[in-house]
């Protein structure tokens, strides 16, 4: 078989298993995780159907890169700087005593020398992101008071990959001979992150400002793509990780009107690369190693992830987190990560570990991956206490109303809920409007609202209510169906062209509905009454006779057809004479004459 025939076989391999092992194992309440890992060691090491693990792996971290984009998108710097004491005072405590003391237990189980079992300790160290992070986000936690301790855990772990790497060159050849290379490189890595912050700030906005004038949506696509993994590429460059580049550059883009339209771009190619790479991840398990040393791993799995997650559990409660979240923490962040592979094969490399401790290092931190979502399930079982609320984020998506569409309408609305102190997400899909609205202070986002997937990266889940307030009948229309059907409980206000579009919307089961015209019509009809010389009182009532009047006709209509309620309507018919007297009279005039003609014959 050609190889490009053989790629493509393993291509519809890879997606069959994923398509068949994921609703299964979501069925049966194990998550999708599981299912991708389970599927992965099915195609691989058990029937060899695919064989390249190294290569898939390899091209699946890219599913790593993109999370971490879509995380620096969530994040913040405003947040980051929040969460600083766990990212830089939690965050070294756990790898540091995690380290040392997981390099005691190499060091005891001889499985190298000092060397060898420090780079062992450290890398074991390290979580999974993808794991961690899939698993809050499919249990909705990674708001929570515990799933931001574990994210900041997770952020320095990602941060220590570069000095961690630097050590095993330091430890392979020697301190004196890449003392003054590692601190050019140390040098360069801080030159490359303040490049990339000042392009990020003054660059990327204005290039999306561009992009979305054109109205082509692949360029758009292409566009994220691009900064994504250009950033990725740059900071692997300057020695440090493809993630942290990525990172960086989605943490710059976290407070532009552009963020929810790039999340959204950026989600299906970061599930289906995180889809490959736990499947990966069984691709890579060695049956024969696992074989070989399955009595030493079935203790030293269970022993690691025990001994690292009590570690994280005491940090965590001295750092003030209660029992529970310290006890979620702790059943999340036990497993070895995803940097424990590159670790480890650079130490091989670099002769601090043999190739055979190596795999059976990785045999170790994969079992260890494939056995975290049984324990963060085990974990919400032993807790007897309420899930903890989310804690809502009132700057961005998540807010309690999500707007859609930011024309007149809708911008006199905002002003109104953030006169009441309610916080708005706004998008909006005119790039014009957006410039002109940030100009004025509005946190206004550029989405397309007929899409589900800016609906949900908008935090459509999280919104108490969700406004419609686009100009076009047609578009609003489509809006509301759509999130009747994939949102059925959330509580939908819209904006209404007119009267026939207010029952339509009606039908629609939408919450609460608004002419567009009908507040200003009412109260420009009662000024012109006040300017006339009738009393404000009067021309008060009146306008609220119209206001019951008209709802009363719109119950009637909803119910007997448009023509119904015609009789609560107040009306003067006028009938001006024409200015040319027509030849001919017209059948009502006809119908007219005859009437009188035998009204007349019959009075005389």
């Amino acid at each position: 078989m050609s190889g490009s025939g053989t790629i493509f076989t393993q291509t519809l391999v890879l997606l069959a298993g994923a398509v068949v092992a994921a609703p299964i194992f979501r069925l049966l309440g194990l998550g999708t995780i599981l299912g991708y890992l389970a599927a992965g060691v099915v195609i691989g090491p058990v029937m060899q159907e695919v064989t390249d693990a190294e290569e898939v792996l390899h091209f699946a971290e890219f599913g790593i890169v993109f999370l971490l984009f879509v995380i620096g998108l969530e994040l913040k710097p405003s947040r980051l700087w929040q969460m600083r004491s766990d990212v830089f005072g939690l965050g070294p405590a756990q790898v540091i005593i995690a380290g040392l003391a997981l390099t005691g237990l190499a060091m005891a189980a001889g499985l190298a020398h000092w060397q060898g079992a420090l780079v062992i300790g450290f890398g074991l160290s390290l979580s999974s992101t993808a794991f961690a992070v899939q698993i809050l986000n499919d249990n909705g936690d990674l708001n929570s008071k515990y799933g931001q301790r574990a994210f900041s855990l997770l952020l320095f772990q990602d941060l220590a990959i570069v000095p961690l790497l630097a050590l095993v060159s330091i430890l392979g050849k020697g301190v004196d001979e890449t003392g003054p290379s590692a601190l050019t490189g140390l040098v360069v890595a801080v030159a490359a992150v303040g490049v990339m912050i000042i392009a990020g700030r003054y660059l990327l906005t204005p290039l999306f400002q561009v992009i979305a004038r054109t109205g082509a949506r692949e360029v758009m696509i292409a566009t994220a793509l691009l900064i994504v993994l250009g950033s990725a590429a740059a900071m692997q460059a300057v020695g440090l990780s493809m993630a942290m580049g990525a990172f960086l550059a989605g943490l710059m883009l976290a407070e532009s009107s552009y963020r929810h339209e790039l999340e959204a771009d950026i989600e299906p190619f970061r599930g289906l690369l995180l889809a490959l790479f736990f499947m990966a991840v069984g691709l890579s398990l060695d049956i024969h190693v696992l074989w070989s040393q399955i009595g030493f791993i079935v203790l030293a799995v269970p022993v690691f992830m025990i001994v690292k997650g009590g570690i994280i559990y005491l940090l965590c409660r001295l750092m003030g987190s209660p029992h529970n979240d310290a006890m979620r923490i702790a059943f999340l962040l036990p497993q070895g990560g995803e940097f424990g592979f590159v670790l480890f094969t650079t130490a091989m490399a670099a002769g601090l570990l043999s190739s055979a401790t190596a795999s059976l290092l990785i045999a170790i931190v994969t079992l260890s991956m494939a056995l975290t979502p049984l324990g963060a399930a085990l974990s919400r079982k032993l807790l007897t206490v309420e899930r903890e609320e989310l804690e809502e984020d009132f700057r961005g998506a998540g807010a309690d109303v999500l707007m859609i569409g930011f024309s007149r309408f809708g911008q006199i609305t905002a002003q109104i809920l953030l006169a009441g102190g309610r916080d708005v997400t706004v998008i909006d899909d005119s790039a014009d409007r957006i410039r002109q609205a940030a100009s004025f202070g509005f946190r206004i986002y550029f989405g397309d609202g007929t899409r589900k997937d800016v609906l949900l990266a908008s935090g459509i889940e999280k919104a108490k209510i969700v406004a419609v307030l686009t100009q076009k009948r047609e578009i609003t229309d489509k809006i509301v169906d759509l999130i009747r059907s994939e949102f059925p409980n959330a509580r939908l206000f819209a904006r209404s062209y007119d009267r026939i579009h207010t029952l339509s919307l009606r039908e629609r089961g939408v919450e609460y509905e608004l002419r567009e015209t009908l507040g200003s019509g009412l109260i420009f009809g009662r000024k012109t009454l006040e300017a006339l010389g009738m009393g404000l009182a009067e021309a008060e009532a009146i306008e609220d006779d119209i206001r019951k009047r008209d709802e009363e006709r719109l119950l009637l209509q909803a119910a007997e057809g448009l023509a119904a309620g015609r009789h609560m309507l107040h009306n003067r018919p006028v009938k001006p004479e024409p200015l040319i007297k027509p030849k001919h009279p017209s059948p009502n005039e006809e119908a007219a004459m005859r009437a009188q003609d035998k009204a007349q014959e019959a009075a005389d």
